[in-house]
């Protein structure tokens, strides 16, 4: 029987071996189709004429001034952004994973409301707050909009949710007895904090920092507005060299170094999470949550609100102070009629359009991207698979503009001749939906316990069967928070979409888009009332998911 037994291990490994690559299979055809054969046909249309590539024009690039200032400022903001995005979230991910609180499942909507908004639309609304004119400028004289601090605070702003609800969820399923149980053997809490809960949040920070950099790194609303010409991105700038200047070959090599420099960070990251990766007990999050105990617990608790109030709250403020300026809900009215000029159909009509993309993008991103981490989900899964957890984030580090583009000129043709067709904007939004899928539902799956597996494993149960019985119910949480953060993200992307979505069904972002680009108060306030019912549909949407959530996730 004992010398049996090899045999029958490498009979498992081998079918496990078999099902990771069956799970495999279709995140890479995705990835190939519509994300690698589009940013490869636009860069080799920018980089390759009459035949021959010219790869010297890399070079050339390089060699001017402003182009390397681009580059410097492009990566020194990101990394700012991103560590006081951490900074000023983690107390937030800290207070709604293990304080009960009144109203807390729709405060925690309200802070991923952000998220979802077009980026034009934040820089618009910090511009109100601190620009000449704004809420600073009228109460205190204080001006942000020509300093480096406004692009900041809109950073923190919109990326505020990602660190609450990716470190959170995670955090609120840690079980506290193994944090208690440091302490009952003489550490403090500092100590047993450092020592226990920190390392197994490792891998959720590195994620939500990872995801909050490459925004951060790829922004393009939010410089374009507050930067004015003394700031500019990478993504400010492929956007000016593509619609403005009309230089494809820059735009190319500036996506190439985009591609590159995203490319190596996500090398970095999956070197250093995996090392730090560890199975933990995780429980259900009702069972972590409390009440607050003591002055210290309430005092966070209100520094917590009070930053959602004044980060969060007060822009949102702004936008509905704005959307009602016309009397009698002028700007309202307004949107259910068709002006024949920007819009052919009344710019309302853009929140079916909106719902509609964003379910659909939904479905194939929660797909895809549970298939990519449950193959992920291995500790012995080869060099191939392993890169392909650093390629999956790839899209929110390629410019949008390049992805809209690149569909544009890739899938005109049969069997890809998909132009014309309604599924385009889905798939283009689950582009930058899948990467989110798997960055939350990634941290939960390895930190199930792996013997757990090969418990089902040896009694029989396929690779199917142990996922539906061992990892469904203890990731069910984590994969309703996946499919949020993908309805959120679909909702509000702009940067491909603006490209590919039909004139006659525009979708929220790209309907505020035109209508900020378009003079007069009454586009103004047409596009400050679209942003408002943006803001209340994802809000409403998200009320839902906490309540499923709350409601239906399994036991953990």
């Amino acid at each position: 029987m004992d010398l049996a037994r090899p045999e029958v291990k490498r009979r498992g490994t081998a079918r496990g071996s078999v099902a990771r690559l069956g799970l495999m299979a279709v995140p890479v055809a995705f990835f190939a189709v519509f994300f690698a054969y589009p940013v490869a046909a636009i860069v080799a249309r920018g980089l390759k004429a009459d035949g021959v590539w010219h790869f010297g024009r890399i070079a050339d690039v390089l060699a001017q001034s402003d182009i390397r200032h681009v580059l410097w400022f492009t990566t020194w903001q990101a990394l700012a952004s991103t560590a006081l995005t951490l900074l000023i979230a983690l107390p937030g991910a800290y207070v709604f994973a293990r304080f009960d609180f009144p109203g807390k499942q729709f405060l925690r909507a309200v802070v991923t409301v952000p998220f979802v908004l077009p980026t034009v639309v934040v820089g618009t609304a910090f511009l109100a707050l601190v620009g000449r004119g704004g809420l600073l400028d009228e109460v205190w004289g204080l001006r942000l909009d020509t300093t480096v601090w406004a692009i900041l605070l809109a950073h923190v702003f919109f990326n505020y949710a990602v660190v609450v609800r990716t470190v959170g969820g995670l955090w609120s399923q840690l079980d506290p007895r193994q944090e208690e149980a440091a302490r009952m053997l003489g550490a403090s809490r500092l100590t047993a904090w450092r020592t226990v809960t920190l390392p197994a949040l490792g891998p959720a920070v590195a994620a939500a920092a990872l995801m909050v950099f490459l925004f951060t790194f790829t922004s393009f609303g939010v410089v374009q507005i507050l930067g004015g010409p003394t700031f500019s991105t990478l993504e400010v700038e492929i956007y000016r060299q593509t619609s403005q200047v009309f230089d494809l070959s820059t735009a190319a090599v500036l996506t190439m170094i985009q591609f590159a420099a995203v490319a190596a960070v996500l090398a970095v990251h999956a070197w250093t999470v995996r090392r730090r990766e560890t199975a933990l007990r995780l429980v259900h999050a009702a069972r972590t949550a409390h009440r607050p105990r003591g002055a210290g617990q309430w005092a966070l608790l209100a520094g917590v609100l009070l930053t959602v109030a004044g980060l969060v709250l007060l822009p949102l403020a702004v936008l509905v102070q704005r959307s009602l300026g016309a009397p009698g809900f002028g700007y309202y009215r307004a949107l259910t009629r068709a002006d024949g000029g920007a819009f052919l159909v009344p710019p309302i009509e853009a929140v079916g359009n909106s719902l509609r993309y964003a379910l659909a993008a939904t479905v194939i991103a929660v797909v895809i991207g549970a298939l990519a981490a449950t193959a992920l989900t291995r500790r012995d899964a080869g060099r191939f698979v392993r890169g392909f957890d650093a390629l999956l984030m790839l899209p929110l580090g390629v410019s949008a503009v390049t992805v809209g583009f690149g569909f544009l000129i890739a899938l005109d043709e049969p069997p890809l001749d998909l132009r014309s067709t309604w599924i385009l904007v889905p798939l283009a939004q689950a582009l930058v939906g899948v990467p989110f899928v798997v960055r939350t539902m990634l941290p939960v799956l390895r930190a199930v316990d792996v013997r757990l597996r090969e418990a089902a494993s040896v009694l029989g149960a396929s690779p199917w069967r142990v996922w539906r019985e061992v990892d469904l119910p203890m990731v069910r949480r984590a994969l309703l928070v996946a499919a949020g953060f993908a309805f959120a993200v679909s909702l509000g992307e702009f940067g491909a979409t603006v490209f590919i979505a039909r004139p006659d069904s525009p979708t929220l972002p790209v309907a505020v888009a035109r209508l900020l680009g378009r003079p007069g108060d009454m586009n103004y306030g047409q596009a400050m009332a679209l942003s408002t019912i943006l803001m209340l549909v994802c809000a409403v949407a998200l009320v839902v998911l906490e309540r499923l959530r709350t409601d239906r996730s399994g036991e953990f």
